[in-house]
């Protein structure tokens, strides 16, 4: 049930106005809050791809054909666009295929007890309808809401096949995403990008946050270690300078 018929919103691309998408109620679940929000998986995307107008990354935004339609609208838990508008998302209060020109590149949905089941089966066929190219699901149970811990489909021939996901233990699973290059990975039940370009996982919020702490820590480190030696410098110059003046005025007594 939505809470307002769709309304008019503002073109951010200047055309005049665009239809808006309904006002949907908020989650009851957590899922999203610890498994991408906590983490700040879709900043460090947006890091990592650069933000422009032309990219759009958001979470729980609609999508659809139109804002008009009902029936197999969807909201997935993140969503991955390149080649758009994105203001016009914000704008919409949502993604419009009709408007922006093509299907978002990637969705993914983060497995709820309440939404687990048709992550696999409705949604799954309502993105490949929508032409989406990857559909990337998460499970933190490990199985328990989803059909596995994490599963990925590529839209070939518009249908939906299975991307290889590689199983390293119980703990750790992961598949590559051919649209974003980078590898999901699902780690002690919490959801991981890694690089292959560089080798290294994009860095979670408290990733950046115990980064700058120890940049800011060696920082101080080093000014303190300069201020050491700027101090022993002066002390030697000063002894120099001192004995220089013990010198010379023991040239003067000699002299005299």
């Amino acid at each position: 049930m939505t809470s307002k018929l769709p309304g008019r919103g503002p073109d951010a691309a200047g055309g005049g106005t665009l239809e808006q998408f309904p006002v949907f109620p908020p989650r009851e679940d957590m899922q999203n809050f610890y498994y991408l929000y906590r983490q700040a998986l879709p900043s460090a995307l947006e890091r990592h791809f650069g933000a422009s107008e032309g990219t759009a990354i958001v979470c729980e935004a609609p999508v659809a054909w139109s804002p008009s339609q009902r029936q197999g609208l969807r909201i997935p838990d993140l969503l991955v666009a390149f080649g758009v508008h994105s203001p016009n998302v914000i704008a919409q209060l949502g993604y419009s295929i009709q408007d922006q020109g093509k299907p978002p590149d990637l969705v993914l949905e983060v497995a709820s007890h309440t939404t687990g089941r048709i992550d696999y089966t409705a949604k799954r066929n309502d993105y490949a309808a929508f032409g989406i190219p990857e559909y990337w699901r998460f499970d933190s149970s490990g199985g328990l809401y989803h059909d596995a811990p994490l599963a990925g489909d590529l839209l070939v021939n518009g249908e939906y096949q299975a991307i290889s996901i590689v199983q390293g233990d119980e703990n750790h699973f992961w598949g590559h995403s051919p649209l974003l290059n980078l590898t999901l990975c699902w780690e002690f039940g919490y959801l991981r990008w890694w690089n292959p370009a560089t080798g290294q996982y994009l860095r979670t919020f408290d990733e950046e946050a115990d980064g700058r702490e120890q940049g800011e820590r060696e920082l101080l480190a080093r000014l303190a270690a300069e201020a050491q030696r700027d101090q022993a410098e002066a002390q030697r110059d000063a002894a120099e300078a001192r004995v220089q003046e013990l010198e010379e005025q023991l040239r003067r007594q000699q002299g005299g």
